[in-house]
């Protein structure tokens, strides 16, 4: 028998938010695999969403030749572009597309020997202030990278930073800045992220970029219509491995900072922070134990946790606990920990993988 910490990917429901990401931006999307898909694992991910997915988008180069190593064919995006020249040839060879963000990206990649020209995606600094070229270089930058003969395609791209906040006049001034900044030069459009295809139909262009809401979680604090459709892809689970009962006023855990307010039977579940499970995730933070809404009691262990179990007296040791999935959404629990669903997806380790409804 194995630790009962278990992640089960269901990429039936990958597919499904991404043909609903699909449908709702009207063309066509990139599928966000960066960071080992958000966690839930890069090469079973692209896999599952080969016949599907217009391309993909990983962080790095790295990323991609993992995925090009298990016989992804699709249109390949390097968000980050390349982090030295020395990589060009390597990202022609395997044919990648390429982001340019910079003003010495576009210095190395006119001066680059290729073996054949580049698909790119030119990104513009709209007003988030992390990556791209600022407005006044941007369009000297197009014109001298077409003029090149080293650029094939050219996509103009910029990135929100306030879209998950659907009445901010930051969004509608970064879009209107971008329209400005790419008013007649040649390039297919890309602008909306996962809260810009929800939230923001002026930003849907030739390209969207499905990242958090392809993983079934919703990036609005809110809720939202498009959310409701949404299918969560990994449930985290384990079990309880033994009961305590403790009388009123008894400290649980780390600290004895939480102490039972009634006589408590609490539960001991096998997961813990080096799980990925959010160690500053708060008493209260819900959980599902054989189905029934509990919560969690106490701070959370290296490999453990503690749930209570004093209104399910048909729950003890193997009883199933759910710490997000269909029942329990995980953006719950990023609230209670105060982070975003993005950072917990993202951290999930040791736990057993299983994956479903696909070509895993």
């Amino acid at each position: 028998m194995s630790r009962p910490a278990i992640a089960d990917i269901h990429l039936d429901h990958l597919r499904h938010n991404y043909q609903l990401a699909r449908r709702v931006h009207g063309h066509r999307v990139l599928a966000a695999l960066k960071a080992n898909a958000y966690g839930h694992g890069a090469v079973p991910c692209a896999q599952a969403l080969s016949e599907l997915a217009d391309g993909f988008g990983v962080a790095a180069i790295e990323e991609a030749l993992e995925l090009r190593a298990a016989g992804i064919t699709a249109p390949i995006l390097l968000l980050e572009g390349f982090f030295d020249a020395s990589e060009l040839p390597l990202i022609a060879q395997h044919n990648l597309w390429l982001t340019v963000h910079h003003r010495w990206q576009v210095d190395a990649l006119l001066a680059a020997e290729l073996s054949q020209p580049l698909h790119v995606w030119l990104k513009l600094d709209s007003g988030m202030h992390r990556v791209g070229l600022d407005p006044q270089e941007y369009r000297a930058a197009h014109a001298a990278l077409l003029a090149s003969g080293k650029v094939s395609d050219m996509v103009l791209m910029s990135h929100f930073a306030r879209a998950d906040e659907l009445d901010a006049e930051a969004t509608r001034q970064q879009l209107a800045l971008f329209l400005q900044c790419t008013e007649g030069l040649s390039g297919a459009r890309s602008l909306a992220n996962s809260p810009g295809l929800m939230g923001w139909p002026a930003a849907h262009s030739d390209w969207g970029r499905a990242g958090i809401m392809l993983y079934g979680s919703t990036p609005f604090p809110q809720p939202h219509p498009i959310a409701n459709d949404l299918k969560p892809v990994m449930r985290l689970s384990s079990k309880v491995i033994g009961v305590r009962e403790l009388a009123a006023n008894e400290p649980i855990g780390y600290g004895g900072a939480t102490l039972t307010s009634r006589p408590s039977r609490i539960g001991v579940v096998a997961l813990g922070y080096a799980d990925g499970y959010p160690r500053i995730a708060r008493n209260g933070t819900p959980v599902a134990i054989d189905g029934q809404h509990s919560q969690l009691l106490g701070r959370v262990s290296m490999d453990m946790l503690t749930v209570d179990l004093t209104d399910l007296p048909a729950c003890g040791p193997g009883s199933e606990v759910e710490l997000w999935g269909p029942t329990v959404r995980v953006e719950q629990v990023a609230a209670s920990a105060q982070t975003i669903s993005y950072e917990i997806l993202c951290n999930v380790k040791r736990a057993h993988f299983r994956y479903h409804g696909g070509k895993a």
